[in-house]
Order: C-alpha cells, then structure tokens, then sequence
C-alpha cells in the first residue's frame, strides 16, 4: 500500500538547528568512507611487491570491491528504509569499518580480495544513507546545498588519504595503518548512536512501510535517474583512477610533481558542492520552482564538465590541471542536485531506496567504462578519453531534462489508495 504523506513540495517544516550537527555526521561518515577506500591505493606499492602481486592480480582485487558496490547498492537502499536512518547508518559503518581493520590481516591476494569485497559491501550504504539524513532534517530549498556537504566528504578523503596513509604507513607499518584508519568509524558510531534521533514532524511519514524496490524501478523517474547515473558517476571514477597516472604519462611528472598538483581537482570538488548547492537555494529564494532550479544547475554543471575537452589538448601541464578542476567542480556541482532529486519525488520512507536502486547504474557504468578507458588509452592514448568525459555529462544532463520528467511529488506514492 501507498503511505498517505504530505508531498515533499508542500510541506513547510519546522527548521532545526540540529540539521547542521545531523549532516555533519554524514560529512563525517563521506571523508571515512574515502580514507577506508582510498588507504589501499597508498599502501598497493609495498603489497604489490610483498604478496608479489601482478597488475592483473591487484586489478581484479580493485575489481571485487566493485562488485560488491555495485550489488549493494540495490540492497543498501531499501535496507536503510525499513531499519530507519540511525539503525541502518550505524550498520553500514560498523559494517565497512570492521572491513578495513581486516586489511591489516591480510596474508596474500585472496585474503586481500576478500575484505575488500567486504568493504565494498558495506561502503555502498553511506549515500543512500545520508541522502535519507538530508530528507529527514532539511527543507527542499536547502537539500542541494546539505547534500553538497556530506559529498564533500568524498573530496577531502581522496584529497587527505595519500599524505596521512603514507605518514602512518612509515611510522607504524602497513597492517596497523590499515586498523588505525578503520577504527576511525567506531568512534563516529559512538557518537551517532547516541546523538543521532528523527525530527518529530517527519516520524510518522519516515517509519511506513517503503513501497517494494521492484514498484519504484517502474517509475519512469527512477529508470532516469539509474541510466543518467551510467553516464555521470563514470567521470569521478576517470579522474580518481586516471588523472595521476595522465600526468605522469602525458606531461612526465614524478612522483612528487603528482603529489604537489593531483589533489588541486580535488579542492575544486569540495567547492562545486558546495556552491552547486548554494546556488540552487538561491534561485529557489528568487522564485525558481524546485524542479526548474534543480535543472537548471544540472544544465550549467553538465557545461562545465565539457572543459574536459580542451583540456586533452593542453600541452601544458598547468592548464590541464586548471581544465580539469572545472570539470571536477562541475560534477560536484551536478551531484550536489542529484542527490536531493529522490525527496522531491519520493515520501522521506522511500529515499534511500531510490538512491541506492539508481546508484546501480553508478556501478555498471563504472565498471564498463573503467574497462572501456583502459583499452582506449592503449590503443590512441589519453585524448579520445578525455574527449569522452568530456561529452558523456551531456548525455547524462540530456535524461534528466528531457525523460525524466518534472521534479515533483509522485501522486501515487503521496496520496492514499482506493
């Protein structure tokens, strides 16, 4: 049955000055989230030569933590719904951290595999998790901007991660890096368990039944979104994996020209969510519906992530790196909005659901054009890439403004059945 709710749209809210600390949490539980992920990438040098691993070998072990994503995705999602945000966040924490901490245990690739699917498993939770904070605490016209914080988190953690893994990996060893870093979100449990509570005007609406996951997938909304998340989340992934090697490749920089210039598109990412958020209230505040503020940040983020282009022809280094930053700032920006997109259309009880369902596409799409970039970039280099990056944001804006639909609430999910 359909649970009777006030739209998203309509509802004035009381706004409370906990959402801060409340999304603060998730930021918090993001910037984990990337230093669990991104710990491995540091320490891969030493484990490549001590457990004599191949490029292939630690590949497929990259590969397994995306599987496990990727299939939790689905699951995570509606997890969260039907345990509610504090039970089922702490879960999937508590579940990704005991992952990490594993790693220090880890004797050879099979072992090492293994808890990296785990990680992958659990880690797949924060964003449909922390979409559902966003809906339970913050008004529509400051969803964007709220949902812009927590996904900073993503950009600092790859941004922190290779200095702070590598300072703890020469001063206490490689398995003990691995706990240290891990035991970081048994601390954040501790303090989300006993601070973290639903807002009193949203209880009834966020502990209903959720619709069943195979009924919100009919929705033309969530087909959308799955299949523009495809064309999207693969651009973070390319610069995350690519853009340090491209450098050192293209543009012949050493090890330390790559630490003292990768994480500049980084810094630009923090500032996209948050400004692609800002700036969405801001047209919200000047009369722009939801549905028309959302889409046109959509628009002029997908613009951005076109200086991917320019920027396969730079034989400058510095203007590569600029280029780039500004498609790095427009994918946050882009993200920012999306993320808000499900409490717009959705009761706050089916949120993370929605998030975690489209987030599949997320994951195909990262596996298939991870593999793609790879055959490409052997075959012709670095340009037709780029190129790529560059074009596949407007494919992804181009279902949301013209299949998608309107940002609105859904009728048949707001309103009581017959």
């Amino acid at each position: 049955m359909s649970v009777s709710t006030a739209p998203a749209n309509e509802q004035t809210p009381p706004v409370l000055r906990a959402r801060w600390l409340m999304i603060g949490f998730a930021f918090l539980a993001t910037v984990i989230n990337y230093l669990d992920r991104q710990t491995l990438s540091v320490v891969a040098p030493l484990l490549t030569e001590e457990f004599r691993m191949s490029d292939e070998t630690y590949g497929l072990i990259l590969s397994a933590f995306m599987l496990a994503y990727t299939l939790m995705n689905g699951v995570s999602g509606p997890l969260v719904d039907r345990l509610g945000t504090r039970l089922g966040y702490g879960l999937c924490v508590a579940w990704w951290s005991t992952a990490a901490v594993l790693h220090g245990l880890a004797r050879g690739p099979w072992s090492l595999g293994l808890f990296r699917f785990l990680l992958g498993m659990g880690e797949a939770g924060n964003w449909p998790a922390a979409v559902k904070v966003v809906a339970e605490w913050f008004p529509a016209r400051e969803r964007a901007l709220a949902s812009g914080i927590f996904n900073s988190g993503a950009a600092i953690g790859a941004v922190v991660a290779p200095p702070l893994v590598a300072a703890l990996v020469l001063t206490i060893g490689w398995q003990a890096a691995f706990v240290l870093v891990g035991v970081t979100g048994y601390l954040w449990l501790a303090g989300w368990w006993w601070l973290y509570y639903t807002p009193a005007h949203v209880r009834q609406e966020v502990q209903a039944p959720p619709a069943a996951p195979w009924r919100l997938l009919r929705t033309r909304f969530l087909a959308s979104l799955m299949l523009s998340k495809i064309f999207l989340d693969p651009v973070w992934y390319f610069y995350i994996f690519w853009f340090p090697k491209y450098l050192s490749t293209v543009h012949g920089m050493d090890t330390a020209g790559i630490g003292k210039t990768a994480w500049i598109p980084f810094v630009t990412a923090d500032v996209g969510n948050l400004l692609g958020g800002w700036f969405t209230g801001l047209l919200m505040r000047r009369g722009l519906s939801v549905n028309a503020a959302r889409k046109t940040m959509i628009t002029v983020s997908a613009l951005m992530m076109t200086a991917a282009i320019p920027a396969a022809f730079c034989a400058n280094a510095a203007a590569a790196i600029a280029l780039v930053s500004l498609a790095t700032f427009g994918y946050t920006s882009y993200s920012a909005n999306a993320l808000a997109f499900p409490a717009d259309v959705f009761p706050k009880n089916m949120v993370g659901s929605i998030w975690g369902l489209a987030s599949l596409g997320s994951g195909l799409g990262g596996m298939l054009f991870m593999w793609l970039s790879g055959r490409v970039i052997d075959a012709f280099g670095y340009t037709p890439a780029f190129v790529g990056f560059g074009i596949l944001p407007l494919l992804a804006a181009g279902i949301v403004l013209f299949v998608m639909g309107p940002l609105r609430p859904l009728a048949e999910f707001h309103a009581p059945r017959g």
